[in-house]
């Protein structure tokens, strides 16, 4: 009896024992929580690059398309017919070259760049005097990220402009040379250096006096002084050493070039002088980004 009853009493006691620590062992919390860690990133955050690339610049630029892509397509068209209709008596500027082929690249480049300077300064200057500026500061961006964000969205606009320019007046000027290379490089250059330009200027304006003196005494005289409406042979030498000193002349020059196959300056030279002025603008536009310049309370 007393072996029995030991043994019952231990069965007893162990399985009462065990049940509840079994029970314990397979039962699940009802609501089981992930610790939280912050979402790695690799060299370049692509997803971040692409929202302010396009979600921010772009898409920004298309919604307008009324006033960003039709007004410097007419106003464009209205350049070309007053310098051709009004100034027909001037023969050749070039040799073999009418004045319609000479005018219209500049044309053309005039409205890529001006569109590059006006998508990122504009932007930038409105954010500050709205207060989202902030959005971009709190985005999980580098300040070479940033930049590279804003100065592409703006050349991108500026190409996006330059191309339906070109189209529409490629229906007006019989174009007989065509060097897409020589084309497509210039006009990239000239809008990542207008996108840049327009990013300084935008981080430096705190308002739009600011902006519209940018605007007007650099950007304006820098395309008109450019040798988009006339020929730098045809200046006296005291002028013409002026216009080699304007960089926007070798942009203009060498982007002629790719359509009419003759250019007046060394297209090696240009394409120097654009890409250097390129590379130092955006070492300033990142240190200022890095800095929090005229955009941190």
């Amino acid at each position: 009896m007393s072996r029995v009853g030991s043994r019952v009493g231990s069965r007893v006691g162990t399985g009462g024992g065990d049940r509840p620590a079994a029970r314990s062992a397979v039962a699940s919390p009802l609501l089981a929580f992930r610790p939280w860690a912050p979402k790695a990133f690799r060299v370049v955050n692509w997803r971040g690059f692409w929202a302010l690339y396009y979600g921010y610049g772009v898409k920004r630029f298309l919604r307008f398309g009324l006033e960003t892509l039709a007004g410097p397509l007419v106003s464009s068209l209205l350049f070309l017919l007053v310098f051709v209709v009004g100034q027909r008596g001037l023969g050749e500027m070039l040799p073999g070259v009418g004045l319609t082929e000479f005018v219209a690249p500049g044309v053309v480049l005039y409205a890529v760049a001006y569109t590059a300077f006006q998508n990122s300064a504009a932007m930038i200057v409105m954010d500050k005097m709205e207060g989202t500026i902030a959005d971009v500061q709190m985005a999980p961006l580098t300040p070479l990220e940033t930049t590279a964000g804003f100065a592409l969205s703006a050349a991108t606009c500026g190409l996006a402009s330059g191309t339906l320019v070109g189209i529409a007046t490629a229906i007006f000027v019989d174009f007989s040379y065509f060097d897409a290379t020589v084309v497509f490089g210039f006009a990239v250059a000239t809008a990542l250096l207008f996108a840049l330009i327009g990013t300084l200027a935008g981080l430096w304006a705190e308002r739009w006096d600011h902006y519209g003196a940018v605007e007007g005494f650099l950007i304006v005289p820098l395309g008109l002084l450019s040798g988009t409406f006339f020929s730098v042979e045809r200046l006296p030498a005291a002028f013409r050493d002026w216009i080699y000193v304007n960089p926007v002349f070798y942009a203009v020059d060498g982007f002629r070039a790719g359509f009419i196959g003759q250019a007046e300056s060394s297209l090696a030279l240009g394409a120097g002088i654009l890409a250097a002025l390129i590379l130092g603008l955006a070492l300033v536009a990142w240190r200022l980004f890095a800095a929090g310049y005229k955009i941190r309370p």
